[in-house]
């Protein structure tokens, strides 16, 4: 088994952030595909149209007070260095340098109160809705993509029903939910593995999945652990994809038009994303930035969120256009805000009190700001919304109902949330 590893991301905890990709598994004859290709069989049950959420992670926790909720009559040492831009929707504010949001502004919908973050580095949280260390006393919270793959299935047989470009953290794996439902990372050497070798017949294939399905046949009954299943499901989905690459075809951006790829400048897994959505992914997750930013906020600021800006306008741009924003939701945020008070190192250290949220499609309504802070962002003054709450309008949007229980490794019922509360505003 060879591992080839991402790009290292390293927070202030110490905490070494990597995106893997495991190559290897079914190696017969000559084929190879990535062992984190796990999908739904064919077998389980489908939704009655392809609902989708692509969820963006903004790793490190971006500062709220410089993104979405400025407060430019603040003290100096709460405003910062930055000063709001009018949105197209009255009342809606955004960053200097986000011009392209403040342009579309009747496309998105900001939460400036969203509460229930916790002080850790980690995806988990914004994924299935609970924090790392909760989720994993729990037997393993599954998050919002492995949900979507055990209840719905995929939506086209010849796609991965979840795919992570961001590796798989904590939060975006399947935990309990089984692992059939964890979410193929096409990464570097991997995708090679999605067409067949040069030497191998489609006749010598199928004799290759029916040796296999008899080894497999022959250890089923003796794992209870549900790792069997797992690996039944991922030769099912292989041998699908393989041998009807639409998968693969999303993933190459050549295939799109060059002008569509330099309207998305350095973020072109935005694009990618949106391709996986249109070809049948139900749920994709991606992360962008690095936003630990407890010296040189705003240094590090300028840098990014022009990226940003561009990317997100070019993805939520062509959801619109091409019919897919009624049917495809967007969540972006960060694991929480940072401090009001701006540091000696003109930084912002973590804040878990509140924080804000981006949100776009889905059939939801836009063009308005939810909640709000205190004069000087401190805490969520006007309707607080929880993370959870959040979640559940996602599900919402996704025609899932977050009362709905699966069982944990022992058995036992788990609602998909606690709080299964919507935001009304957005329904």
């Amino acid at each position: 088994m060879l591992t080839i590893f991402g790009q290292k991301r390293r927070f202030c905890d110490g905490v070494s952030r990597r995106d893997f990709l495991r190559i290897g598994g079914l190696a017969m004859g000559g084929l190879t595909l990535s062992d984190l290709l796990r999908a739904e069989l064919r077998a389980e049950s489908k939704a009655s149209r392809h609902k989708s959420v692509i969820m963006i992670w903004l790793p490190g926790g971006p500062s709220h007070m410089d993104t979405y909720d400025l407060k430019p009559d603040a003290p100096a040492e709460y405003r910062g260095e930055f000063r709001p831009i009018a949105g197209k929707v009255p009342g809606m504010d955004f960053c200097e340098h986000l011009p392209r949001h403040a342009a579309m502004a009747d496309k998105l919908a900001v939460i400036r109160s969203v509460t229930g973050a916790v002080s850790e580095h980690a995806s988990a949280l914004l994924m299935s809705g609970y924090g790392e260390r909760v989720g994993q006393q729990q037997g393993g919270r599954p998050g919002v993509g492995a949900i979507l793959s055990k209840l719905r299935g995929p939506a086209d047989v010849q796609v991965p029903p979840y795919v992570s470009l961001m590796g798989t953290p904590i939060g975006t794996d399947a935990g309990y939910a089984g692992a059939a439902h964890k979410p193929f990372v096409p990464d570097g050497p991997g995708l090679a593995n999605l067409s067949l070798n040069g030497q191998v017949s489609l006749d010598r294939l199928h004799d290759r999945r029916e040796l296999l399905g008899r080894f497999d046949r022959l250890r089923r009954d003796a794992d209870a652990s549900g790792a069997m299943e797992g690996l039944d499901a991922f030769a099912a989905r292989a041998f699908e994809i393989i041998t009807a690459p639409k998968t693969r075809d999303a993933l190459d951006l050549n295939q799109e038009d060059p002008k569509t790829v330099e309207r998305y400048g350095k973020a072109t897994h935005f694009l990618t994303a949106r391709r996986l959505v249109e070809a049948g992914v139900r749920c994709v997750t991606l992360a962008i930035g690095g936003w630990d930013t407890h010296g040189n906020n705003f240094g590090h600021l300028r840098e990014q969120l022009p990226m940003v800006d561009q990317a997100v306008a070019a993805l939520v741009e062509d959801l619109h256009q091409r019919g897919l924003d009624r049917d495809c939701s967007l969540v972006m945020w960060g694991e929480f805000g940072r401090t009001p008070r701006i540091n000696a190192g003109a930084g912002r250290d973590h804040w878990e009190p509140v924080m804000s949220a981006l949100v776009a499609g889905g059939g939801l309504r836009m063009g308005q700001v939810i909640g709000g802070t205190n004069a000087r962002g401190e805490v969520a003054q006007d309707r607080p919304v929880t993370v959870q709450q959040v979640l559940a309008t996602l599900y919402h949007t996704l025609e899932i109902d977050p009362a709905t229980t699966i069982p944990d490794r022992q058995g036992r019922p788990m609602y998909l949330l606690d709080d299964r509360r919507m935001v009304e505003e957005l329904v």
